[in-house]
């Protein structure tokens, strides 16, 4: 006996010890599912029969036979009394509902058959078409002849339109030999089983969702048909399922480890069935798990009225989806735009502004002059002179270009020069008389005037040179000045004469 016969016979009665001591674990199903098989398959097989055997299974047969049983029965919901689990036909459902996970595995072991047997024909076709049954279904139309691929009116019923376009120029440069008569013929036997394993998932499907709108309508409207048999086969039936809280409920069908090389996806922990249902995958995957749990509070409210048979069509489960929607559609909605708020009007009422002729008189008199309005107006298109070297750009605006190039005193208007009462323009005239001596202080005269002459009789002699002004001025002030009044002049009647 050589060492490696040595070798092979030590691993199987290792593999006989395990299987002996796993007889003795309790069968119960748990409420997390711990797979952790990893089933290594000998796809070197002749036949797919000999790795795909659910199709040739007695317990296939005797549910599907069932199945058609019941669909030729036509039950109705009042034939559901009492407990659900007591119903025969319960039994069926949830068997037929483990039969589609059965039927899952058992395509992508098929499908994994048929890609390592035809990528001897056409490797490169497993890229093109990565889902699973249109790849079978393309094989099975193509062949061994790839020319099918242009005006094939069936490949346009599987492939779009661009793939097809693809996978027609591939095969035209692919290097890939032909298949032998009998590798063909099991090609076919696969692809045909694959198609008929899926149609009896439909089928399957089909029955469950018409079956579960009898036992738990309630359930059914808010997460689907076939999520709520699955999630009440899992826990146990209907009553144990309303029995369980919902933090429980919406872990069941979680997996810790899928079977190795068949997993399509990732899995996520503490994500049951209720987390992959249709009505929360519809939102986006942040939301995901909030959704889920709100989706299992309410799978708890609507499996206990169905457990005692109450709202039998489904008033009950349409209210609570409803709720869940809207619950949806606001945590989706954008957040509200944020406005700037003004500030508060303030409390200070508005001060009494005071009107009238004084009040414009003197707003008039402390208005903006002619001369500083001309000096703040510019002209466009100009080129505007400085006013001063040292003050670049201070310009004196529309003064002095009338033409003469002076400042011109603008002319000043009455109504709102300043008032000067009569008592104090007499005082004002009064101080502008000069007594005595000219001052060059105040009279601005030459500095050579002075109040001593020189005569040629008298020598040196002091003289007021201002008594003949002061001598005019006097009279001016008499007669001529503005503040002089009316003199009353009295004549001689005998000086008067008539002509």
């Amino acid at each position: 006996m050589s060492l490696a016969d040595e070798l092979l016979a030590d691993l199987e009665e290792a593999a006989e010890e395990e299987e002996g001591g796993s007889y003795g674990e309790e069968e119960e199903e748990p409420a997390i599912e711990d797979v952790q098989e990893e089933t290594q398959l000998d796809l070197s097989g002749d036949s797919v029969k000999s790795i795909a055997k659910l199709w040739d299974s007695k317990m296939f047969a005797e549910i599907m036979l069932k199945i058609e049983e019941y669909i030729s029965k036509q039950a109705r919901a009042s034939e559901v009394m009492g407990p659900v689990e007591a119903a025969p036909e319960y039994r069926v459902i949830v068997d037929a509902n483990n039969l589609t996970v059965e039927i899952e595995n058992e395509l992508n072991i098929i499908h994994k058959f048929i890609r390592d047997k035809y990528s001897k024909r056409f490797p490169e076709l497993e890229s093109l078409v990565p889902n699973a049954l249109d790849y079978i279904r393309t094989v099975k139309e193509l062949g061994n002849s790839l020319d099918k691929c242009k005006n094939n009116e069936n490949l346009q019923q599987i492939l779009t339109n661009a793939t097809i376009m693809v996978v027609s120029v591939t095969a035209s440069t692919t290097q890939g030999q032909q298949l032998s008569e009998e590798e063909l013929e099991r090609l076919e036997e696969a692809c045909d089983m694959a198609l008929e394993l899926n149609a009896s998932k439909h089928r399957i499907y089909e029955y469950v969702e018409s079956r579960m709108s009898f036992i738990a309508p309630n359930l059914s409207i808010i997460i689907g048909a076939s999520t709520a048999a699955k999630i009440m086969g899992v826990a146990g039936g209907l009553t144990n399922l309303s029995k369980m809280p919902a933090c429980n409920i919406m872990l069941l069908g979680a997996q810790r480890k899928t079977l190795s090389g068949f997993s399509s996806t990732s899995v996520l922990p503490h994500t049951g069935y209720i987390y992959h249902s249709d009505i929360v995958q519809s939102l986006p995957p942040d939301l995901r798990r909030k959704a889920a749990r709100l989706v299992a509070a309410k799978c708890t409210l609507a499996a206990r009225v169905d457990s005692f048979h109450e709202s039998t069509e489904g008033k009950v489960g349409y209210e609570l989806k409803d709720e869940i929607e809207r619950k949806f559609d606001k945590w989706q909605e954008p957040p509200p735009v944020k406005q700037v708020k003004p500030l508060p009007a303030p409390l200070d009422g508005q001060r009494k502004k005071r009107g009238g002729r004084r009040y414009r008189k003197m707003k008039e008199r402390l208005g903006l002059t002619e001369i500083r309005k001309q000096a703040n107006r510019m002209s466009f298109g100009e080129i505007e002179e400085d006013a001063y070297q040292e003050d670049l750009g201070f310009s004196l605006g529309h003064l002095g270009k009338s033409g003469s190039g002076r400042v011109r005193q603008t002319q000043v208007n009455e109504a709102t020069k300043a008032r000067i009462s009569k008592t104090l323009q007499r005082t004002l005239q009064k101080q502008s008389v000069v007594y005595g001596g000219k001052s060059t202080i105040r009279d601005r005269s030459s500095g050579t005037a002075s109040s001593v002459a020189f005569t040629p009789l008298q020598g040196l002699e002091i003289v007021n040179p201002q008594a003949a002004e002061k001598k005019v001025a006097e009279a001016s002030q008499k007669y001529f000045s503005s503040m002089a009044e009316f003199l009353k002049v009295k004549g001689e009647k005998s000086g008067i004469t008539s002509t």
